[in-house]
């Protein structure tokens, strides 16, 4: 069965192994994630299954949400998405998914938004190297240099490496490890680290390359 769920990141520390190793570990709160929609083939045309996840007041609730959710009998959730999953006959309105889901030892994709870092120069933004700064060169170290030639093509091809806003996109890391299930709790620990500042909204799912 296709796994997934939503989470927020907590922060990053570390665990020991079985053998004493350190192990650097990224810990999400996964869950408890709620079946809020089921999609299917005949009615759709494609099969997925839509999770809530994170309380909502529902004084913050507009009109067609409210509808919504009361249609799916379930509680007001901030952060809806949809995963397509092959087969979501495991799947129906209402089912309460845990951290339990998944086990240790599992690989998974975690998806984020990356930190914003607002406008950066070429050097933090692209890794350029910076010009000498002997006699002669001027208050330019950390410019880009050339974008392109002058006559031809007479313009700066798209996609050149420039100055410009640095983070605050969507950014997936992919065969991740689970190394340890905190069931009581809804708490994961994967190893390394993953997209996004604390408290960030970040998606778990079955690693696409395991």
């Amino acid at each position: 069965m296709q796994k997934a769920l939503i989470g927020k990141k907590i922060g990053m520390t570390q665990i020991f192994d079985e053998k004493g190793n350190v192990v650097p570990v990224t810990v999400v709160e996964a869950g408890p994630c709620v079946v809020s929609t089921k999609k299917t083939v005949e009615n759709d045309g494609y099969a997925a299954v839509q999770l809530g996840f994170g309380d909502l007041k529902p004084s913050k609730v507009n009109k067609p949400m409210k509808g919504f959710f009361d249609k799916a009998d379930v509680a007001p959730k901030k952060t809806l998405k949809e995963f397509r999953f092959e087969d979501t006959d495991a799947y129906n309105v209402g089912d309460i998914l845990k951290a339990d889901v998944f086990e240790a030892g599992n690989k998974v994709d975690v998806t984020g938004t990356s930190k914003g870092k607002g406008t950066a120069g070429v050097i933090k933004r692209w890794n350029f190297q910076r010009l000498k700064e002997s006699h002669g060169t001027g208050p330019c170290v950390r410019h880009g240099g050339s974008i392109g030639a002058c006559s031809s093509p007479s313009r700066v091809w798209k996609g050149k490496r420039m100055a410009g806003h640095l983070g605050a996109e969507k950014v997936t890391v992919q065969n991740l490890t689970v190394v340890k299930v905190d069931a009581e709790n809804n708490l994961l620990a994967i190893k390394g680290a993953i997209p996004g500042p604390n408290k960030g909204i970040v998606v778990i799912k079955d690693s696409v390359k395991a």
